[in-house]
Parts: structure tokens; sequence; C-alpha cells
């Protein structure tokens, strides 16, 4: 009887686990800033980035509401794709929260300046507290059940083509290189993240120059069932990138009024082979001809409550999103 009981008070605090056999995305609200959840099916964690500090730790508390939903009680990969506030600043916020066992940036700022110091700064002092790795293109994350390759990080890209890849891109006749872009939106990390069949690409804030490096004259990268949209939907994007990697699902980081521009929207929308343009955001400044339909967008109004938007995959390649503001789904077969 006693050992009857005992098992039914271990399964009453039994921490919740990913649906047994399928990796789960969070994609948090943190309004223009970027946060995004990973969990394995073996139950270990990843996050990339931290959304901005301030606003009376509203960005912490929103990626540690979706951590528990997920039943994660500990980070064990934070990713840092660049240091902007609206990526980094939330680190400590954050880090007060939830326990991180591993740091993953690309090294030093290349910022100067009184905001980019101390935002680094502040950093770098919440990283000490753990494992510190520096990554480089080619570099793999030893997440168990994922196979997590970057792809970009510091200003380089990977030399040659991932897997499967390597095949020339129309798209680019006629399409220049960009100018370099200096700023730490150029040193992002970016990531190319497989389930079995199901792939995803993420690539932080990556300026347009490299996003070219990846996909022209010949594309690196390979294509994607879900792509998350580069730089909060603004300046990155170029169709030659985007068509290369011929997503079924693309999700977009905005705010109400940050990112989301109505041009990227468009290319987005136009990606041939694209099923459904998701966002977390309504872009108040593109107007109702450069939004997503309703169900389709994480959070209306611009005073909001930080409702996320779910991706759960299946190792054959099937996934379905869902929206946690009206709990519309749509399931992606294989």
């Amino acid at each position: 009887m006693w050992k009857v009981l005992a098992a039914v008070l271990l399964l009453g605090v039994a921490p919740v686990l990913p649906a047994a056999g399928r990796l789960e995305i969070y994609c948090i609200d943190v309004e223009g800033g970027k946060a995004t959840l990973w969990v394995s099916p073996s139950g270990e964690s990843m996050l990339v980035d931290t959304g901005y500090p301030g606003f009376n730790h509203r960005d912490a508390e929103r990626i540690a509401a979706a951590a528990k939903s997920a039943g994660v009680r500990k980070i064990d990969y934070l990713v840092i794709t660049h240091y902007h506030s609206d990526h980094a600043g939330g680190v400590p916020q954050f880090a007060e929260k939830i326990p991180i066992r591993n740091f993953v940036d690309h090294g030093a700022s290349v910022e100067t300046g009184q905001d980019a110091e101390v935002l680094f700064g502040e950093y770098a002092r919440v990283r000490e507290k753990g494992t510190h790795i520096v990554v480089k293109p080619g570099d793999t994350l030893p997440i168990k059940g994922l196979d997590v390759q970057i792809v970009s990080a510091d200003g380089n890209v990977i030399a040659g083509p991932l897997a499967g890849a390597g095949q020339p891109n129309p798209d680019c006749a006629g399409y220049r290189q960009p100018a370099s872009n200096q700023t730490e939106n150029g040193r992002s990390i970016g990531m190319v993240v497989t389930y079995g069949s199901f792939r995803a690409i993420d690539l932080g804030d990556l300026s347009e120059d490299r996003e070219y490096n990846l996909v022209c004259p010949a594309n690196k990268l390979g294509t994607a069932q879900l792509f998350m949209v580069s730089h909060h939907g603004t300046d990155s994007n170029s169709a030659a990138f985007v068509h290369a990697l011929h997503p079924r699902v693309a999700i977009m980081n905005n705010g109400a009024r940050k990112g989301g521009a109505a041009n990227v929207w468009q290319t987005v929308h136009d990606t041939p082979g694209l099923e459904d343009f998701w966002q977390l955001h309504y872009a108040l400044d593109a107007g109702k001809d450069h939004n997503s339909p309703d169900p389709f967008i994480a959070n209306i109004d611009e005073i909001c409550t930080g409702e996320w938007i779910k991706v759960t995959a299946d190792k054959d390649g099937a996934f379905t999103v869902a929206n946690k503001r009206n709990k519309f789904e749509r399931t992606y077969k294989k």
C-alpha cells in the first residue's frame, strides 16, 4: 500500500517533459527583441537570446513562463547571437530566475561606446557563473537528440555547403553583394537545427551581406521546413536568400512598432512553396495588406500580454504550429 502511495506521490511531482519523440520550440514575444526556447526530445534545452532589460523584468518573466510550460528547470545552452540590448540585455534578469549551464557566443563585442560596453560587461559577469563556449562556423552544439550546426559567427560563415546543399542559386543572377556590415548584426550566430527530417534555420539578426555569402552563388544551407525570419523582419531577408531556403513556414519575431517591414513581409510572403507566415505581433506601420490574417498573429494589440507561438515537430518532418492567444493551430504533414 505504501509503495503504491509513494509511486502516486512521485507521479504528482514529476517534471513535465517534452512530448515523447517531439521537438518543441517556443517563439516568445519580447516586443521586437528575440527569445526562442528549444526543447529537445531528450529534455535538454537551448535558449536563443533573452530579449530586453528593464520593463519591470517583463521579458525574463515571459521566458520563464514558457520554460515552466515546457517543463524546463534549467537552460543547458544559452546562445547569445550578438550583443544588442534586444537580444542580450535580458540575461542578468533571466539568470536570476533559472540556472544556466553553458553560455554560447561569438567572442568579444565589436561595438564601442558606453551603452555597448555596459551591455557586454553585464552579460560577461553573468557568463562567469557557467561554462563559456565561443563558437565559429562549422561547430556543433552537443544537444542530445538534435543536430545544431553553427553556420555563421563573428562575421564569418561556413566555407562549404552543408550535407545535401551546394546547388547553384538562380536568384543570385544580377544580385550584387551588399556592403559589409560592421555592427554586431553582422557577427550574429546563425544555426541550422535538424531533428530527423525536420529542419529549421535561425540566423538571429545576420546582415544581408553575410546572408549573400551563405546562398550566392551556391546555396550552402539547403532548404528548411521552418525559417525564423531574420532581424525581426527588417533589413535582411533578400529574395535571393529567402527563396533559396524554400521554407514551408516562416515565423517573424517582430514587435508592434519594430520590425515587420512591408517590403520584407512581401518578400517572405511571396517565397515559392511558403504555406503560412506567422507573426508574433501585428505590425502597425505595415498596414493590413502586409500582415498575416488574425489566426496567424500571436499578439494583435500594441499593449499585449506577450502570447507565444509554439512549434512541435516530429522526427518524420511533420510539425504543428500553435498560437497561444487564440488556440489556433495548423499541422504540416511530412
